[in-house]
């Protein structure tokens, strides 16, 4: 196979935080259903806030993403060369030694 794939990725760190929270959930909230009432119906009294589907809300720690290219030939090592790639550019700290690929585009 000849040509080459960009794969982007990201350092990921101990302290990171996901959560995943449903919209009822965050509607469920006294304090999350103040500051709404209070930033978008100033005066308002007597109000309900509702929600038509059940979105989920993501919370989750900002990285940087990183990318670099290699042969098609490599894909089975992706992980393993974007780890290196990690290494080389000195992006692994105290507690950030892993990676997340985003994504593999082929080019």
């Amino acid at each position: 196979m000849d040509g080459n794939i960009v794969v982007s990725y990201k350092v990921l760190c101990e302290s990171d935080i996901y959560k995943e929270v449903s919209l009822s959930e965050l509607l469920q909230n006294e304090k999350v259903l103040k500051v709404i009432k209070s930033e978008y119906v100033k005066g308002g009294r007597n109000l309900d806030v509702l929600a038509k589907n059940d979105a989920t809300i993501k919370i989750e720690t900002q990285r940087t993403i990183h990318t670099f290219e290699v042969s098609k030939n490599d894909f089975a090592d992706l992980l393993i060369l974007a780890e290196e790639d990690a290494r080389n550019r000195k992006l692994f700290k105290k507690e950030c030694e892993r990676v997340e690929l985003v994504d593999i585009e082929t080019v």
